[in-house]
């Protein structure tokens, strides 16, 4: 379970290198390190239960976090490429972003809410996550005082236009509601996934 974390918050205007670099190297390169050094071991007993733990500043942005979100996010990128290779050797890698009481959060939060948002109520999520009997991998759950939900992508079917010809700023302006549009959204699962719609507006054009 990769947990350990560090607050630096300042608005991107004022943001420092050092306030930046901080908290990449503890919350990024220390969930690198801690499971780089465990990754040989869980391949060679083909089993192992990664844990990440990210945020919902990096889902959905904070201000002046910056430096967090951007570390957050990066954990759950470094989840989806880790739940790929882990699999076929039994790892299965999950992402939470929790909400609770904690020395990192305390006076941020209101204490009559402060008090219901006890780490306990995270717990039982990571207790799951790591056992045997979850068969969940490349997930990410939001969690914290007392309700849990999962968290997924969602794409637009987008809009087409002629590779070959090319197309303007005007046309993309002119195709801005399709763009946006989420109707029939599409929620891809990996790479391959997320190339079914450019693939098929490439299969009009190909001789």
């Amino acid at each position: 379970v990769n947990n350990a974390g560090i607050l630096r918050d300042k608005t991107f205007a004022k943001m420092e290198d050092a306030d930046w670099d901080l908290v990449y190297r503890v919350h990024v390169e220390g969930a690198y390190k801690v499971t780089h050094a465990a990754w040989p071991y869980l391949r060679e007993q083909n089993y192992g239960r990664v844990i990440f733990t990210s945020s919902t500043s990096g889902i959905y942005g904070n201000f002046g976090q910056s430096n967090y979100a951007m570390a957050k996010l990066g954990l759950y990128g470094l989840t989806r490429t880790l739940a790929l290779e882990g699999r076929k050797n039994g790892i299965f890698v999950n992402a939470i972003a929790p909400t609770g009481g904690t020395r990192m959060t305390e006076g941020l939060i209101p204490a009559n809410v402060f008090e219901l948002l006890k780490p306990e109520l995270v717990s039982p999520l990571v207790v799951y996550l790591g056992s045997e009997r979850c068969q969940e991998s490349g997930s990410l759950f939001e969690v914290g005082g007392g309700w849990i939900g999962k968290v997924r992508w969602e794409r637009s079917l987008g809009a087409c236009f002629d590779p070959q010809a090319g197309f303007s700023p005007e046309e993309v302006a002119g195709q801005w509601h399709n763009i946006g549009n989420f109707d029939d959204a599409a929620h891809p699962a990996d790479n391959i996934e997320a190339l079914k719609e450019m693939m098929a507006n490439l299969q009009n054009y190909v001789k």
